[in-house]
């Protein structure tokens, strides 16, 4: 039997917060794991960003990335570490590179989703070029946007076909606002998406490899009040049913971490936004939820980097179509790709390997999240974002939301 140690790379941006935890709790855990006929230990380490030479070997078992939706040289460091040296990441960079949400609404449309109804719009302005002009002269047909409209019914929203954050989402009540806003959109390629209306609770369903996590959601609220601390606020029936459709969209994109935006309307549950594959991670976005966060970054990371996990680089769409075009009902449907995408996310054998070398996670996490570690790095997050005279009144609240939230989890709640 030998001794291996892997190594996690951690590819950051403007995170702070949840690295500081990552780490601290890794070396805290201490792990030695005995996988595959070795003794696995485990490094962490922070990527840098420089030259590099296409044949250079990578390090990393496992890089948990935070930069390649928008980070161009990590990016393809990142896709040359996996065809060179087979680096597993989270996530599919070619995927989420190039699947935006009018690819992800048109897949999950093909599965029998109920999306509401999108269409896309040719942008208001464009940006000047040689062959611009004849092609538009050409090709560019006029249509009459107030007519498309009144066909998809009010309200809608006008929003980017790709990006995130909820940049550049209008919510659009008439025909005259729709003009309006579509006058100020600019070069920008815009959907335009039917309101799901009434509906009754807005749900953000949180996946990180096989693990979930639901939460109440209000976009309308600041954004550190954005992500609501429920407990038990679906059914078992509702959850599970989230869960298994974020389950399902992350494994046919082949993304690891990504999280399904969905309104519920008549006791149906629509998808509205969920090419999401770089969330938040952040406490002042997640507060009551960091805990599970980070505890389902270790889960996910440390299986992958025990088991070998190797990158799915192909994605697999047509056996997930198969069931598709099937003469059944949409629930039959949807048990069809769970199956697949629990084989694609191996979820058998990672709640095995949790139960087996991960069961006391929890116990040390709970005691980990009390410590003057996490309540520092909540401080350096806040200072990063809020005006000097919020720092301290912001760094309290976060710090105490999460001390909630293990409370609860650790069932001392009062």
């Amino acid at each position: 039997m030998a001794n291996k140690t892997r190594r996690i790379g951690l590819s950051l941006g403007a995170d702070i917060c949840w690295p500081i935890c990552y780490e601290a709790l890794i070396k805290k855990l201490d792990l030695a794991i005995t996988e595959g006929g070795n003794t696995n230990r485990f490094e962490v380490e922070r990527v840098y960003i420089e030259p590099f030479d296409l044949m250079q070997p990578c390090s990393y078992d496992v890089v948990i990335d935070r930069l390649t939706h928008w980070y161009h040289t990590s990016r393809e460091w990142i896709k040359k570490a996996i065809l060179t040296d087979d680096l597993y990441v989270f996530n599919n960079p070619w995927s989420l590179q190039s699947m935006e949400k009018q690819t992800t609404y048109c897949a999950m449309m093909r599965l029998g989703l109920p999306i509401p109804d999108t269409w896309m719009i040719p942008p208001k302005s464009y940006t000047e070029s040689a062959d611009l002009k004849p092609t538009l002269t050409r090709y560019a047909k006029l249509f009459d946007l107030g007519e498309i409209g009144d066909r998809i019914g009010y309200p809608l929203f006008m929003k980017p076909y790709d990006g995130g954050a909820w940049v550049g989402v209008t919510a659009i009540k008439d025909r005259q606002s729709l003009l309006a806003a579509y006058d100020q959109s600019g070069t920008r390629v815009m959907h335009l998406q039917k309101g799901v209306i009434p509906n009754d609770a807005f749900v953000r369903c949180i996946g990180l490899g096989p693990q979930w996590r639901c939460v109440n959601y209000d976009p309308a609220a600041p954004l550190h009040d954005r992500y609501q601390m429920d407990v038990d606020f679906l059914s078992p029936a509702d959850e599970s049913h989230l869960a298994n459709l974020t389950m399902v969209i992350n494994a046919f994109f082949g993304w690891d971490f990504n999280s399904c935006e969905s309104l519920r309307s008549n006791g149906t549950w629509h998808p509205i936004d969920f090419a999401n594959a770089c969330p938040d991670s952040q406490v002042t976005s997640l507060h009551f939820h960091f805990p599970w966060l980070i505890k389902s970054n270790i889960r996910w990371s440390i299986f992958c980097a025990a088991t070998d996990r190797r990158m799915k680089t192909n994605l697999d769409w047509e056996k997930y179509f198969r069931i598709a075009d099937k003469d059944k009902p949409f629930e039959e449907k949807l048990s069809g790709y769970v199956k697949l995408a629990e084989e694609h996310f191996d979820a058998e054998r990672f709640y095995e390997f949790c139960d087996k070398h991960l069961a006391h996670l929890d116990e040390v996490a709970n005691e980990f999240f009390r410590t003057d570690v996490v309540r520092d790095a909540i401080h350096q997050k806040v200072s990063a974002l809020y005006p000097a005279h919020e720092i301290e009144e912001f760094t309290d609240l976060f710090w105490n939301r999460v001390q909630d939230s293990i409370r609860i989890e650790a069932g001392t709640d009062k």
